[in-house]
């Protein structure tokens, strides 16, 4: 889905103010399921998930985290429950085999990296990663998913916008309300710049939460100076319209669509006579390129996640990993 433009606005827009009543009933059931004690996994469990629906730079943080459990000679696996894929799992993904359609984006960007599980069961996808040699499951998505106990719960979230009106769904962005999650998370992953990200720091200084502040940064300066014609279907396609700008590509024109968009023959016609008309290269996200068929031309522009402190993270997986 797109987020409607409201959610980013006052909690008293009309449209917010009109669903309000849905989303005290939405997000008082699903803190209660929230709330519910999950099984204990064979081998400690980082969940890395966000308070709000759609793109926080979940996945991007995943792969940046299972890398430095990588340094501290961790073996780590990832867990997905495979959003917008038909396979229900528990099932072990290969990239080379299994297709967008089966799995959603984001495992086949996970299996690039690391062994990925997805299931919708998530103890039982648990179960699955350490019977294939995990000693530490990192999992993408799933804070507001009780079924299975965490040892570690970041939360990510994208400072430009934090939680948008604070209004649980379908008033506003929000899961969950948020002292209701408050209670699950051991820390935030602040991605990028902005008071809304901000004040949720401050929020949770004051809880004595550690943030671990981060960035994403353009992989290689292959598009400076290169006239682009930028698309996407990801939680918030603006932002990756500006990390291109940032980047010194020069774009031609942009094409938003919603998160997780399948596209059809009739999106890559219309986006393949767009970029010949204003003289430009298609390019857009690595989640996007996965969802798109073999050969069509587009180009990918590649982010990885930096954080500003390593080593104070190191020392907290490493904790988490001695405390089993």
């Amino acid at each position: 889905m797109r987020a409607p433009a409201f959610w980013e606005g006052s909690p008293d827009h009309p449209a917010a103010r009109l669903l309000a009543p849905l989303g005290r009933f939405y997000g008082r059931h699903t803190a209660a399921r929230m709330d519910r004690p999950g099984e204990a996994a064979p081998c400690p469990v980082l969940c890395v998930g966000n308070f709000t629906l759609g793109g926080a730079g979940k996945t991007p943080t995943a792969l940046a985290l299972a890398a430095l459990l990588r340094r501290l000679d961790a073996a780590p696996a990832f867990l997905t429950r495979g959003y917008g894929g038909r396979l229900a799992g528990p099932v072990a993904i290969d990239p080379t085999r299994h297709s967008a359609a089966e799995t959603g984006d984001e495992p086949l960007l996970l299996a690039r990296a690391g062994p990925t599980i997805v299931a919708r069961d998530r103890p039982a996808g648990a179960r699955l990663c350490a019977a294939r040699g995990a000693a530490v499951i990192v999992m993408d998505d799933g804070l507001q998913n009780p079924s299975l106990a965490k040892d570690l719960s970041l939360a990510v979230v994208d400072a430009a916008v934090g939680i948008g009106n604070g209004l649980p769904f379908p008033a506003g962005p929000l899961r969950v309300p948020l002292p209701r999650q408050w209670r699950h998370v051991h820390g935030l992953v602040l991605i990028g710049g902005g008071e809304p990200g901000e004040r949720l720091a401050r929020g949770a200084t004051e809880r004595g939460l550690a943030v671990h502040r981060a960035r994403l940064a353009p992989v290689g300066a292959a598009f400076r100076d290169r006239a682009v014609f930028a698309f996407a279907g990801i939680g918030r396609p603006e932002k990756f319209f500006a990390s291109l700008r940032e980047a010194g590509a020069r774009i031609a024109g942009t094409r938003a669509f919603p998160d997780h968009h399948p596209y059809r023959p009739r999106d890559l016609d219309a986006l393949a006579e767009a970029a010949q008309r204003a003289g430009a290269v298609l390019v857009t996200t690595e989640k996007d390129h996965v969802r798109l068929p073999p050969g069509f031309p587009a180009e990918t522009f590649s982010v990885t996640l930096r954080f500003e402190d390593e080593a104070a993270l190191l020392a907290r997986l490493e904790a988490m990993m001695a405390s089993r």
